[in-house]
């Protein structure tokens, strides 16, 4: 591929492209309309013919467009199959470069009925609005990218020379198990230079964003011992302290006075760019009037590009069963989320030494690591980010923000191992209402439809400017 030029387009083929993605919007809304009908779940709880009825149903929007070489693929995960994948190509034309354009068709169990407004598996537009189990998260991910390469193919025609390569996941929302071995087996076959990821969010309805960091994750459990076995707490108690105090005070330690992460070596910046008011937060996650926010810095970066640390769950008998008992042993789960730039593996021990420096009391305490996951940040000056920044802002008409994501998206670590020299752009339909995972789920169309242009452009952009 030739170094990306980052020129505009010319407005004519602006003009042209918004018109293509007009006209067409009605049918984008329809075929999106026939995959919300679809219930593929891919846990093991939900029917798997379902999600077969998803990819085949992917696969058929994706031939429509042209694209003639398109299969369903799936590897197996310890003699279970995986989910089914859609993977397409168009190969590029000498000297142009490949995009891959990733999605996923199945979706989070629809959970209770009587929490929805609608059927949640029959679309349904309320207030500019489509409502069902995954018109946001992320069949509109995966019409984006088709209705997107539609419109590029009808006002480019034969002058398209950019390869597109599409990769529709069928397993995201169980975690992904056999995501990196779909990205062994098939290495060269999605093989490109540039890799969207429609799955994320943009800033607010009115507002474009290109997801630039995503933290990454260590979690583990500590345990603290103090006794052979459990005595009376009357006959013993006082010289020895039972085990869940301890894992109190123990846990008390892994935040200093202000509530930030206490813990030697770990990554931390406060760097993120975007104002987040306090209002805003504390209205989004539910904050209760009196209580203080932890940390220092800016909301943006506490959220994006500092470490955060949860415990997420605690070994000790319930109120309801409880006795007057020293108890021997207590167990806690820790969670931590990982700025941009930090190494899981030297996390994961940074927790380890902390946990040992801080034994209370002389106590035993057992360190056990788990699961650990890359944070990813984006280069923002390299050519395919100000292709991706530009279209945003001419779709929009308003400059995009360039937004973190507190949580993690493992597989792009995987992506990015996978192909290291691939640039990596984050995008996605959803909005601050969409309510992702939850009952009453929806996606605004005006939003959808400019996030379609935005891509469209990209495609546009990218094909020139190689």
């Amino acid at each position: 591929m030739n170094k990306l030029s980052t020129d505009a387009l010319p407005d004519t083929t602006v003009a042209a492209l918004r018109s293509s993605v007009d006209s067409s919007f009605p049918r984008t809304v329809e075929e999106l309309t026939s995959l919300v009908a679809i219930p593929g779940v891919a846990w093991a709880a939900f029917d798997p013919a379902e999600l077969d009825r998803s990819a085949e149903a992917v696969a058929a929007l994706v031939r429509s467009t042209g694209i003639e070489d398109v299969r369903i693929l799936r590897v197996d995960n310890s003699g279970t199959p995986g989910g089914p994948a859609v993977v397409a190509r168009r190969p590029a034309a000498a000297g142009k470069p490949t995009v891959l354009l990733y999605a996923h068709h199945d979706v989070q169990p629809p959970g209770a009925r009587e929490l929805w407004e609608s059927e949640p598996f029959v679309a349904e537009e309320r207030g500019g609005r489509l409502y069902g189990r995954g018109a946001a998260d992320d069949k509109a991910g995966i019409m984006a990218h088709i209705a997107a390469f539609r419109a590029v193919t009808e006002v480019l025609g034969d002058e398209l020379g950019v390869g597109i390569t599409l990769f529709i996941e069928g397993e995201e929302e169980a975690g992904s198990p056999t995501f990196r071995r779909f990205l062994d087996e098939h290495r060269e076959l999605l093989q490109s230079d540039v890799i969207v990821v429609a799955d994320s969010s943009n800033w607010k309805v009115g507002v474009p964003a290109l997801t630039t960091s995503l933290r990454g994750l260590v979690d583990g459990t500590i345990e603290v011992r103090v006794l052979e076995h459990a005595v009376h707490s009357g006959m013993f108690g006082g010289p020895v302290l039972d085990a869940p105090t301890l894992l109190a005070r123990l846990i008390a330690t892994l935040h200093d006075d202000d509530g930030s992460v206490a813990i030697d070596g770990l990554v931390s910046a406060d760097s993120a760019v975007v104002d987040y008011p306090e209002t805003d937060y504390r209205a989004d996650a539910s904050v209760l009037e009196g209580v203080r926010l932890a940390g220092t810095g800016s909301l943006a970066s506490r959220l994006w590009t500092q470490p955060a640390l949860s415990i997420i769950g605690i070994d000790a008998p319930s109120v309801a069963v409880s006795s007057n008992t020293l108890l021997p042993a207590a167990r806690a789960k820790f969670s931590l989320r990982l700025a941009p730039g930090q190494d899981p593996q030297e996390a994961m021990a940074a927790v380890e030494r902390h946990v040992n420096a801080n034994a209370p009391f002389g106590a035993t305490v057992t360190f056990t690591p788990g699961e650990s996951g890359n944070p990813f940040s984006t280069d923002t000056t390299k050519p395919a980010a100000q292709m991706a920044m530009w279209a945003l802002r001419t779709a929009w008409g308003t400059d995009a923000v360039e937004t973190g994501i507190g949580g993690s998206i493992p597989f792009i670590a995987d992506l990015t191992e996978v192909y290291p020299d691939a640039q990596i752009l984050v995008t996605g339909v959803e909005d601050p209402d969409s309510r992702a995972h939850s009952a009453n789920e929806s996606l605004h169309l005006g939003e959808f439809s400019r996030a379609v242009l935005a891509e469209a452009l990209m495609l546009a952009r990218l094909d020139v400017g190689a």
